[in-house]
């Protein structure tokens, strides 16, 4: 019988019974309806302001999957159900197949990430030169380019050490592992770039709720398209003594 392939997880949902709106991170207001996204595509795009609460169901998610909550794979964390965060007990995975083989990306946490790597690792598995030896944005494509295969990748704001030019660097590699089935994505990000992944299924946090939108509908694209239109209006708006003539 053929492998299955991606996408492997299909649904993330609240157990109602777990969650307590009087604390956080439940008392986000995105949250306040529970958490119920179908992960119908094999890439996945979340959206919405800082603290709207994509980085933290992230965090939870990856907990889910056994992946090392700071950043990492299966193999650099163990943990029980009783180690989780009270979001992680919250919430159930809906898997079909099921996949052990992913990553979590941190883009605050990398550093860490690749100090750990050079004690325990063979650098012919990360192209060979240290991530320490390499710019931010050099050792993030090299991560993607040498241990991105098959599997389910969840990343956090990738785009943070990524110029424009490797952004579309990125989103070829992207391609190359969802297009044949390997790998399924799931990815919070601030990149009107990155959001507008052909294929891509956009989820936002905005505006106290979480609701699938096309991603021209947000705010991240709306306003880098505004701004690029007409910067001198918003330069009148945010320096009073502006001058444009």
């Amino acid at each position: 019988m053929p492998k299955l392939g991606a996408p492997f997880l299909h649904s993330i949902t609240s157990l109602e019974e777990n969650f307590d709106r009087s604390r956080f991170p439940f008392n986000i207001p995105a949250y306040d309806k529970g958490i119920n996204i179908a992960l119908d595509s094999k890439v996945t795009m979340l959206v919405g302001e800082n603290g709207s609460g994509k980085s933290t169901l992230l965090e939870a998610v990856a907990e889910c999957c056994g992946f090392d909550p700071e950043g990492g794979n299966r193999d650099h964390y163990r943990e029980s159900f009783e180690d989780r965060s009270e979001l992680a007990k919250a919430l159930r995975l809906s898997w079909l197949p099921r996949t052990t083989e992913g990553f979590f990306l941190r883009a605050e946490s990398f550093f860490n990430f690749a100090t750990y790597i050079e004690e325990v690792s063979n650098l012919r598995a990360y192209g060979g030169k240290s991530l320490h030896k390499q710019s931010h944005g050099e050792s993030f494509l090299a991560l993607f380019e040498n241990r991105f295969e098959h599997g389910f990748y969840i990343l956090d704001e990738p785009e943070a050490a990524l110029s424009p030019q490797r952004q579309l660097a990125f989103m070829s590699i992207i391609n190359q592992l969802e297009a044949p089935g390997h790998a399924q994505f799931l990815i919070a990000t601030h990149s009107p770039i990155l959001l507008s992944y052909p294929g891509a299924k956009v989820i936002s946090f905005d505006d106290g709720e979480i609701k699938q939108i096309d991603y021209k509908e947000s705010s991240h694209y709306q306003l880098t398209k505004s701004f690029l239109d007409s910067p001198e209006r918003y330069f009148r708006q945010l320096f009073e003594d502006y001058d444009d003539a």
